[in-house]
């Protein structure tokens, strides 16, 4: 008859039996190993330093463009986000989410140094502006205002060559001019330029030079209007009476013409004569008055 395997791992004739334990019976249990806690391995906390870097780069972009003439005005919307955003990495490396502390604090200094920048140009610019428009209109009421005077003074001048017979006019070449009350005249066979029923006048025009050079009168002959305006004709006669005042006249010197015209009856009672020493380069004068 065999014996059992007793039950174990161990013979038993291997191991002696404790005192007051059965020699079959159970095993006693093994003291527990020792228990050693996991040893915790960091976890890396994620960085964020984009805030820091985004401030900057907004920073720098909002002084270049503040200092640029034509974009200045897009200055501040980078310079005030790259504050933000600045502010925002500081916040981040208080906390120890970011490690860039410094370059946020970069970005909210640029930002604010675009701020200024932006505001001021822009401050310039409007007072540039303001000046530039204070000067336009300063300049627009000048020329305005020269206009005026330049109207006026030609208004002046219109006025002061409008003369009564008998008064003089001197025109800017230094001649100076008179023409006298127109007196009758009688025609004399043969005649021209005289309808039966008209009354003729004679027109004496004087021109004396009172300038240092010697003066082309260029345009002798006057015009004459009757009391309607209308123009008279040219009397011709063969009397050798009428005179064309043509050439040069001498310094101090004068030249007299003497002329006919035959006015209507009906409007003949008031004259008015034109006359210009050169009718392309310089005005006419007016005298005028009644013809009896």
């Amino acid at each position: 008859m065999s014996m059992p395997t007793p039950p174990g791992d161990r013979n038993p004739v291997d191991q002696a039996p404790s005192a007051g334990q059965e020699p079959w019976g159970p095993r006693p249990a093994e003291p527990a190993p020792a228990y050693w806690p996991p040893y915790p391995i960091p976890v890396p906390q994620a960085r964020n330093n984009g805030m820091g870097i985004t401030a900057l780069v907004l920073g720098i972009t909002g002084v270049v463009l503040g200092l640029t003439v034509i974009l200045f005005w897009l200055s501040w919307l980078p310079a005030l986000l790259a504050v933000v955003f600045g502010f925002v990495g500081l916040g981040y490396a208080r906390r120890g989410l970011a490690t860039n502390k410094a370059m946020a604090l970069a970005g909210v200094i640029t930002g604010a140094a675009g701020l200024l920048i932006s505001a001021g140009v822009g401050v310039f610019f409007v007072v540039v502006a303001k000046e530039v428009a204070d000067d336009g209109r300063a300049k627009a009421e000048r020329a305005k205002a020269a206009a005026a005077a330049e109207e006026e003074k030609e208004k002046a001048e219109e006025r002061a060559r409008h003369l009564s017979f008998g008064q003089s006019y001197t025109f800017e070449n230094g001649l100076k001019v008179t023409v006298a009350k127109p007196q009758p005249f009688e025609p004399r066979e043969p005649v021209f330029g005289h309808a039966e029923g008209n009354k003729a006048v004679q027109v004496t025009v004087t021109v004396v030079n009172t300038g240092t050079e010697r003066i082309a009168v260029e345009s002798g002959l006057p015009n004459v209007n009757d009391a309607n305006g209308a123009s008279t004709e040219l009397v011709i006669d063969g009397s050798g009476r009428q005179k064309v005042i043509t050439g040069y006249v001498l310094p101090g010197k004068e030249a007299v013409g003497k002329y006919a015209f035959s006015l209507p009856s009906d409007a003949a009672g008031k004259a008015e004569v034109e006359f210009s020493p050169d009718g392309k380069r310089l005005p006419y004068a007016y005298w005028s008055g009644p013809t009896s």
